[in-house]
């Protein structure tokens, strides 16, 4: 009879999920990738050229607080 009960509740991991099933839909699932490792030579290459095209542009600051961005070299039109 105790069988049955328990049965009805599930396993621990089936509890566990039903109770987190509300803070899940919000924060997402938790992430397991490691955030210290070494980096692949496809991603250094990414991140050089993506350096690359952030050194292209400028942020301007408007007297009113707000910002734009336009080419540091406006004959420049490799990205546009």
């Amino acid at each position: 009879m105790g069988r049955d009960r328990s049965a009805d509740k599930g396993n621990a991991s089936q509890r566990f999920m039903r109770a987190t099933g509300k803070l899940r839909a919000v924060f997402g699932p938790a992430s397991r990738t490691a955030l210290a490792h070494d980096m692949s030579e496809e991603n250094r290459r990414l991140l050089a050229q993506r350096q690359a095209e952030t050194q292209q542009w400028e942020t301007i600051t408007r007297p009113d607080g707000s910002t734009y961005v336009v080419p540091r070299n406006p004959e420049d039109r490799s990205l546009r």
